[in-house]
C-alpha cells in the first residue's frame, strides 16, 4: 500500500513540476528570454525526470517486473524518454539547447497527462505478465522500442515545424508577388516607382528578418536529422532484441506479425529520410515530408495495431511490446 502511495504522490509531482515548467517556457517564449526562469525551468526538467524515474522504481520494485506491461506504464516510460532526449544538449553544453525544448517539454506533459488523466483508473493496476513476457528480453526490447519512439516523434516534429515555416514563407513570397503585379499594372508609372521606393526601404528590415527565419529554419533540420538518427539506433537496436526474442518465445526471429510488419515499415520510412540527408538536394523541405510520413507511421505501429487486438504481439488490452 505504501508504494501505491509513493507512486501517486511522484506522478502528481511529476505532473506538477512539469505543468510550471511549460508556462515558464511559454512566458520566456511570448515575453523575452530571462536566465533566472530558463535556468528555473531546467531544474524543473530534472526534477520531473528524477519523479517519473522514481515512479517507475516503485512500480518495478511492487510489481516483481519492468514496469512495461500496459499502456499507463508505456506511456509513462515514454514520458521519461521525452525526459532523456530533453536533457541530452544539457549533458554536452550545445550552444541552441534551447529549441529541443519546444518540442520535449509540451511531449512529456501531453503524454504523461494523457497516461494520468485519459486512461481508466483499471488500467493504472499493473498486471500479471503472461509467460511469454516473463523474460530478460523485456527490458531490453521494450525500452529501445520506447526509447526510439520518443526520439522518432520529437525529430519529426522538428521536421513538420520546418515544413510550416517554409509553406508559410513561400505563401507570403506569393501574396507580395501577386499585390506587387496587380498594383503595377493598375497604377501608374509614378505610384510603381513609389512602390519600389517604398520596398527599398524596407529592405534592411526584410532581410534581417528572412535571415532569422533560415537561421531557425536551419536550427529545425539539425535537430531533426540529429535526434532521427538516435531515434534510428535505438530503433535498430529494438527490432534485432525482438527478433531473438520471439526465437526464444515462438521459435522464429521473424513472423510477419502486425506489429513486426509496422515496426519493419517504421525503420524503412526513416532508413529512407537518414538516406534523403546524403544528398544535399534532397537535405531540408524534402527529407522532412519523409520525416512527417514516418511520424503518422509511429502512431500506427504504437496505438494502431494494438486497438485491433490482433497477431502474436496481443497479449491483452493495450498491451504495447
Amino acid at each position: 500500500m505504501i508504494f501505491v502511495t509513493l507512486e501517486h504522490i511522484l506522478n502528481h509531482i511529476s505532473f506538477s513540476i512539469i505543468s510550471i515548467v511549460i508556462t515558464i517556457y511559454l512566458m520566456t517564449f511570448f515575453v523575452h528570454e530571462i536566465v533566472g526562469l530558463c535556468n528555473s525551468s531546467e531544474k524543473g526538467m530534472i526534477a520531473t525526470f528524477l519523479s517519473i524515474t522514481g515512479l517507475l522504481v516503485i512500480r518495478w520494485i511492487y510489481s516483481g517486473h519492468f514496469p512495461l506491461s500496459n499502456l499507463y506504464e508505456s506511456l509513462m516510460f515514454l514520458s521519461w524518454s521525452f525526459a532523456i532526449i530533453h536533457m541530452i544538449p544539457y549533458f554536452r553544453n550545445h550552444k541552441n539547447k534551447n529549441d529541443l525544448s519546444a518540442i520535449t517539454t509540451p511531449s512529456a506533459i501531453f503524454t504523461q497527462g494523457f497516461a494520468t488523466s485519459g486512461l481508466s483508473t483499471e488500467m493504472h493496476q499493473s498486471t500479471i505478465l503472461v509467460p511469454a513476457l516473463r523474460s530478460h528480453w523485456l527490458m531490453m526490447h521494450v525500452s529501445m522500442m520506447l526509447l526510439s519512439y520518443a526520439a522518432l516523434l520529437v525529430g519529426s516534429l522538428f521536421s513538420i515545424a520546418l515544413l510550416v515555416i517554409t509553406f508559410r514563407k513561400n505563401i507570403e513570397s506569393f501574396g507580395k508577388n501577386k499585390n506587387f503585379l496587380i498594383r503595377s499594372f493598375f497604377f501608374s508609372e509614378i505610384e510603381c516607382l513609389n512602390e519600389n521606393r517604398n520596398i527599398l526601404q524596407n529592405t534592411y528590415f526584410s532581410s534581417f528578418k528572412n535571415y532569422y527565419k533560415y537561421q531557425l529554419v536551419q536550427r529545425l533540420d539539425y535537430w531533426s536529422s540529429r535526434v532521427i538518427s538516435l531515434g534510428f539506433t535505438f530503433l535498430t537496436m529494438g527490432i534485432l532484441s525482438g527478433a531473438v526474442w520471439a526465437n526464444e518465445a515462438w521459435g522464429s526471429y521473424w513472423n510477419w506479425d502486425p506489429k513486426e510488419t509496422w515496426a519493419f515499415i517504421t525503420w524503412t520510412i526513416y532508413a529512407i529520410y537518414l538516406h534523403t540527408r546524403t544528398t544535399k538536394s534532397w537535405q531540408g523541405t524534402n527529407s522532412a515530408i519523409v520525416a512527417s510520413i514516418g511520424f503518422l507511421i509511429i502512431w500506427i505501429c504504437y496505438f494502431g495495431v494494438n486497438l485491433l487486438g490482433i497477431g502474436l504481439h496481443s497479449y491483452g488490452s493495450f498491451i504495447l511490446t
